[in-house]
């Protein structure tokens, strides 16, 4: 095998990156859903966990350590964002519930 050849596969875009950015993806809607949505934390959770879920995953699924093509890397940064996500979607939920029971009381 030659290096031309071990260079285009660790600098393509395997499984283990297009899962890592999807995870990304869904932990960063999840973000924006959170932080700029009072209602509607119950979709920012599920994007977390998602996200999170995918993260674990990839890092568990993963053969090699950063630029082998594996997606580490972006496993654990899918990892963080699914976590904050699903933390920030959490703190919406309870604020929209004081809001509710304010209203209510």
């Amino acid at each position: 095998m030659s290096l031309s050849q071990i260079a285009a596969e660790t600098y393509g875009m395997t499984a283990g990156r297009t899962w890592s950015l999807v995870g990304a993806a869904l932990g960063l809607v999840g973000i924006g859903i959170g932080v700029f949505a009072r209602r509607r934390g119950v979709v920012a959770v599920a994007c977390g966990a998602a996200g999170a879920l995918i993260g674990v995953l990839v890092v568990v699924m993963a053969k090699g350590g950063p630029g082998t093509g594996y997606g580490i890397v972006g496993g654990y940064i899918s990892l963080v964002l699914g976590v904050v996500a699903a933390v920030l979607g959490g703190l919406a939920m309870r604020k929209g519930a004081r809001a509710g029971a304010r209203r209510a009381g």
